[in-house]
């Protein structure tokens, strides 16, 4: 179930993506709310979402890779939370809903703090958006190089992805 080649960080997190989108459209899905699928490629450097979201937007669950390494509490297996990345905590409720989510749904999931990490939320953050911000993601090992990772963390976020965009609203205020 390992799956080896360069780039992985951006190609799991496109799969990912896509492979929820197929099995909403399979089922014939409804989400309670529009749902904006964005590809970003420049999280890394800052840019990333900063510039792509509109005032419509409330919440934004961003999918990346979790390097499992010394420290870190990432798993190949599973989806990894994470609870913050270098520009600070995510959205409390977000983080909780994915959590009971994956509780309540029997996806395998583990909490991280990614300190040395940027994603697409910080850069939407920080560009002056009004959004709530949430990360998954999937462990890899030897990010931005020849990379690793298992099966079983891209169908567990991408079924968690799917169930988070089928879930009802919990903030009034976001429905909106």
């Amino acid at each position: 179930g390992f799956i080896n080649s360069r780039h992985l960080d951006d190609k799991a997190g496109v799969a990912i993506t896509l492979a929820a989108i197929e099995a909403l459209e399979r089922i014939g899905a409804q989400t309670p709310v529009d749902t904006h699928w964005l590809f970003t490629i420049a999280e890394e450097v800052g840019v990333g979402a900063s510039s792509i979201l509109n005032g419509d937007v409330a919440s934004m669950l961003a999918i990346d890779n979790g390097t499992t390494a010394p420290g870190q509490n990432s798993s190949e297996f599973g989806v990894t939370i994470a609870m913050a990345d270098q520009s600070g905590p995510f959205d409390y409720h977000l983080t909780k809903k994915l959590v009971d989510i994956c509780t309540g749904c029997g996806i395998p999931f583990q909490k991280d703090v990614f300190r040395y990490y940027r994603s697409d939320s910080a850069s939407a953050i920080e560009a002056g958006h009004d959004v709530r911000t949430a990360l998954v993601t999937f462990g890899v090992d030897a990010s931005h190089g020849y990379e690793r990772i298992h099966s079983h963390a891209l169908t567990s976020v991408s079924r968690l992805v799917a169930e988070f965009a089928v879930s009802r609203v919990v903030i009034s205020r976001d429905a909106r």
